[in-house]
C-alpha cells in the first residue's frame, strides 16, 4: 500500500500489481549428439527471457520426454544464471530420445522447447576421443595452429575449421565449389600445408559404381591467413588433369601399376588393382616434389602387396601455372599388406603413414601407423596398431609430433560415413540432421 496526502487528508492507494509476460526460450541447436562415456560432449545454449523479470530469476530445467534409457532427467545438466544457460547431456545408452527443456518464470508462467538427442556407443579410451559434428565423412585434415584444424569431407566440397580439443560443431566453413567450377564432390582425400598454402587432392579415381566423374580429377590450393579460431581460407588455383598425367606416365613405363586398367569404365576404385589416391605430402626438404599415396593399387597388385607412393616432381608448377605433371620413379613400401590412407610429415622430415585396407568395406580390417624418413629404398617401421572395433575407419593424420620423443601422441580422425552410429541401421552420411553427423578424433600414443 502507498499513502497519498491530499489537503491534510491521508488516502491509502493500493500498489500497482506487476504484470509478467510469458517467458521466452530458444536453443542454439534443435538437435544434439553425444556418446556413451564421452568426455566433453557438445552442448546447447539455452537463451531465456521474460518481460518484467530479470533473467537471473528464471529457472531452466530439462526432462526426458521419450526414451529415458538413452538419457533421463538426471542425465541433463543446466549451468549458468543469466539469460544464456548451457545444457549438457551425459548419455546413458545408445539411441535417440527427445528432451523437454523448460523455462519457469515469475507469475507461474512457463515455456518449453524440445531438444532431439542422439547418443552413439562407447568407444575405447573415451577420455582421448573428441567428436567433430556437422559431417561424418572426414577424409583429410591440416593443422593450422593455435589448436585448430581444417577438415575435408569426401561427400562434399565443404572445408570445416574445428577446435582440436573440443567436441563441437565447426567454428566456420568454406565451400569452394563455385570457384572450382563443380557441382558434385571433388572427393577430397589428401591435403598438406606448405608455408601458407594448403594443397588438396581428390581421389582421382572412378566413383563407387565405376563411373568417371570429372570433379574427382581435381587438385587445388587454398591460402591460409590468421590462425586458431581466426583462421581464414581463400581459394587459390586448381588443376584437373593429374589423373590423365598419371595414366600416361604409367603407360610410358610399361603399365607397371595398371593405372589405365584401374581407371577404365566399370572399374571401382577400392579394389586391390583399382585406382584411388588418399595421401598427399611433400618430399623431404622439398617444396616442389609431392608424394601421392595410393589406397589402390597395391604395387604390384598381383603378386605383391606393397603400398605405392608416386612422386610428382613439379607439383608446385602444376598448381601455380597449370604445367603438365612430371613424375619420379614409384616408391613401393612394405606396410604389411596394407595401403596408404594418409601420409604426413613434420618439420624434421619425420613421416607418419596411416595404413589401412584397400577394400571398400574395411572397418573390421587392420589399421596401423608406420614411421618413415621419406627416402625411397628405406623401409618404414610400424609404430602402433590401431583399434578396429570403433565405428568408422581411420582416415586422417592431423599433424606429426616429434617421433623421437618417447610417448609421442598423434591425433587421428575417422571417416564414419558408413557407420551405424545410433543403432537404427542408418549410415551416418544418410542422417537427416547435420548435428547428428560426426567424425571421431582420437589421440594415440606411439610405441
Amino acid at each position: 500500500m502507498a499513502a497519498l496526502v491530499v489537503a491534510g487528508t491521508v488516502t491509502v492507494v493500493p500498489a500497482q500489481a506487476v504484470t509478467y509476460g510469458t517467458p521466452t526460450i530458444s536453443l542454439s541447436a534443435a538437435y544434439l549428439s553425444g556418446a556413451v562415456g564421452a568426455s566433453g560432449d557438445p552442448v546447447v545454449d539455452v537463451t531465456v527471457g521474460q518481460s518484467g523479470a530479470d533473467a537471473s530469476a528464471l529457472t531452466v530445467s530439462a526432462s526426458a520426454s521419450s526414451k529415458a534409457s538413452v538419457a533421463g532427467t538426471g542425465d541433463v545438466t543446466v549451468t549458468g544464471t543469466g539469460a544464456v544457460r548451457r545444457l549438457a547431456v551425459a548419455a546413458r545408452g545408445r539411441g535417440y530420445t527427445d528432451l523437454t527443456v523448460k523455462v519457469t518464470g515469475l507469475g507461474g508462467k512457463s515455456a518449453t522447447k524440445t531438444l532431439s538427442y542422439a547418443a552413439s556407443a562407447a568407444v575405447q579410451n573415451p577420455a582421448d576421443a573428441r567428436y567433430f559434428t556437422g559431417a561424418s565423412d572426414s577424409s583429410a585434415a591440416v593443422d593450422v595452429g593455435g589448436g585448430y584444424t581444417v577438415v575435408a569431407d569426401d561427400e562434399s566440397n565443404v572445408l570445416r575449421l574445428y577446435d582440436r580439443s573440443r567436441s563441437a560443431a565447426p567454428v566456420r566453413t568454406w565451400d569452394f565449389s563455385s570457384q572450382l567450377g563443380v557441382t558434385k564432390e571433388v572427393d577430397i582425400e589428401g591435403a598438406t600445408l606448405i608455408g601458407n598454402t594448403i594443397y588438396w587432392t581428390g581421389s582421382l579415381g572412378n566413383n563407387k559404381d565405376g563411373e568417371y566423374k570429372a570433379p574427382r580429377n581435381t587438385v587445388f590450393t587454398t591460402t591460409v591467413s590468421g590462425s586458431g579460431s581466426a583462421t581464414q581460407l581463400a581459394y587459390g588455383r586448381s588443376y584437373k588433369k593429374l589423373r590423365d598425367d598419371l595414366v600416361a606416365w604409367d603407360k610410358a613405363n610399361g603399365n607397371r601399376y595398371g593405372f589405365a586398367a584401374g581407371t577404365a569404365a566399370g572399374e571401382v576404385p577400392k579394389q586391390i588393382d583399382g585406382f584411388n589416391v588418399e595421401g598427399l605430402e611433400f618430399a623431404p626438404g622439398s617444396t616442389t616434389t609431392a608424394y601421392l599415396g595410393f589406397r589402390a593399387p597395391l604395387a604390384p597388385a598381383v603378386p605383391g602387396g606393397k603400398a605405392l607412393v608416386v612422386p610428382v616432381t613439379n607439383f608446385d608448377q602444376v598448381l601455380s601455372s597449370g604445367a603438365k605433371a612430371t613424375f619420379g620413379a614409384g616408391i613401393e613400401l612394405d606396410l604389411g599388406g596394407l595401403a596408404i590412407r594418409d601420409i604426413r610429415k613434420n618439420a624434421a622430415n619425420q613421416y607418419l603413414i596411416l595404413a589401412g585396407s584397400w577394400a571398400a568395406d574395411d572397418n573390421s580390417d587392420p589399421y596401423a601407423l608406420y614411421q618413415w624418413d621419406g627416402v625411397a629404398g628405406h623401409a618404414p617401421v610400424k609404430r602402433a596398431d590401431l583399434p578396429t572395433t570403433d565405428p568408422g575407419g581411420w582416415e586422417a593424420v592431423v599433424d606429426v609430433p616429434d617421433l623421437s620423443v618417447p610417448g609421442a601422441r598423434v591425433q587421428l580422425i575417422t571417416d564414419s560415413g558408413s557407420a551405424d552410429l545410433y543403432g537404427d541401421g542408418t549410415e551416418a552420411k544418410d542422417l537427416t540432421h547435420a548435428e547428428w553427423k560426426k567424425s571421431r578424433a582420437a589421440w594415440f600414443t606411439l610405441n
